[in-house]
């Protein structure tokens, strides 16, 4: 098993807004458009010195996309692979504190040609674009307007077109998502889902996805931020206590563990860091320098809960 089967890749969910669930962020730092913007940069630049060549973001993630737009403009490294999404919009408009939904979903037609128009400016190095967060509520799996352009535009620029998934039945909307067909050909190339220690549904599909030649990546590796120590999450602390010890053993965070983890489960094509700045960027990173035992791989898969628990905890968690 190659330790560089799967690459590590940065998404730009925290980097482009200035609140984004996480448990662990610092609410101290300068949340100006500016600073943000600097920051988003010098991490961009960081990842790129430290290895890291795949980008993630969407119109969702405030600022992200337009930041990886101007970062990737001004820089023109000939390796970087660029993804990003459509079907969210960011409608918190940098406000802090914002009283409701920060990002709205509509997975309609329109919205799909207005975020492209916006999104194909990246095509020099985009290779991934996928619907964010498909759902069957939603009726993106079978809606056939939209599938038919998502067919004409993977035609015209030959993109890979994905799904990302999030919520209990991940692993039925990816098990739909293999199977559906624009004139006679399998519409969907890649998966980009949540997969963590407490969240392993997908495991099986996954696998399945990949034998049929599918790219996967892995989202929320670090549970928003549950896989580190915290009292709110009593149910949690055998798995910290196992977590700490693997930390202590290989001389890195938890943070790399829990990476680690995602990466010698099954092999994904991707794993993204969510970091939100240089010092948790480069933290994340030491999940290269090591490779999980047989048996502590499988203590790891044993800390697993199911999907609803998991979905409905993270449903509590606070944008800040």
């Amino acid at each position: 098993m190659s330790m560089k089967t799967t690459k590590i890749g940065l998404g730009l969910a925290a980097l482009g807004r200035p609140e984004y669930i996480n448990i662990r962020e610092d609410n101290a730092i300068d949340k100006s458009e500016e600073a943000f913007k600097n920051n988003a940069f010098a991490v961009l630049d960081e990842a790129y010195r430290l290895g890291v060549r795949y980008f993630d973001t969407a119109p969702s993630y405030g600022k992200g996309e337009a930041f990886l737009e101007a970062w990737n403009a001004t820089n023109k490294h000939p390796d970087v692979v660029l993804g990003t999404k459509w079907g969210y919009t960011y409608v918190a408009n940098w406000e802090l504190g914002y009283n409701g939904q920060h990002e709205v979903k509509e997975h309609s037609i329109e919205k799909l040609l207005e975020q492209w128009q916006v999104s194909k400016k990246m095509l020099s190095k985009l290779k991934y674009y996928q619907v964010h967060s498909a759902t069957f509520e939603s009726g993106i799996l079978d809606n056939e307007a939209v599938l038919n352009q998502l067919y004409n535009i993977k035609k015209e620029t030959g993109l890979q077109i994905g799904i990302t998934t999030s919520g209990a039945n991940q692993k039925e909307v990816i098990a739909e998502g293999l199977r559906v067909k624009v004139q006679g050909e399998l519409l969907f190339d890649s998966y980009q889902v949540t997969y963590n220690i407490f969240e392993q549904s997908t495991f099986s599909v996954l696998n399945d996805a990949l034998q049929h030649g599918k790219k996967v990546i892995v989202k929320e590796a670090l549970a928003n931020g549950r896989v580190f120590q915290n009292e709110k999450f009593h149910h949690n602390q055998a798995s910290y206590k196992k977590m700490q010890q693997l930390s202590e053993k290989y001389h890195v965070g938890i943070d790399a563990v829990a990476l680690r983890f995602v990466m010698d489960s099954f092999q994904p094509t991707y794993v993204l860091s969510g970091a939100s700045n240089i010092s948790q960027l480069q933290q994340n990173l030491k999940a290269l320098t090591f490779k999980l035992t047989e048996q502590e791989l499988y203590f790891l898969k044993t800390l697993k809960v199911p999907a609803e628990s998991y979905w409905k905890e993270r449903s509590l968690l606070s944008w800040n």
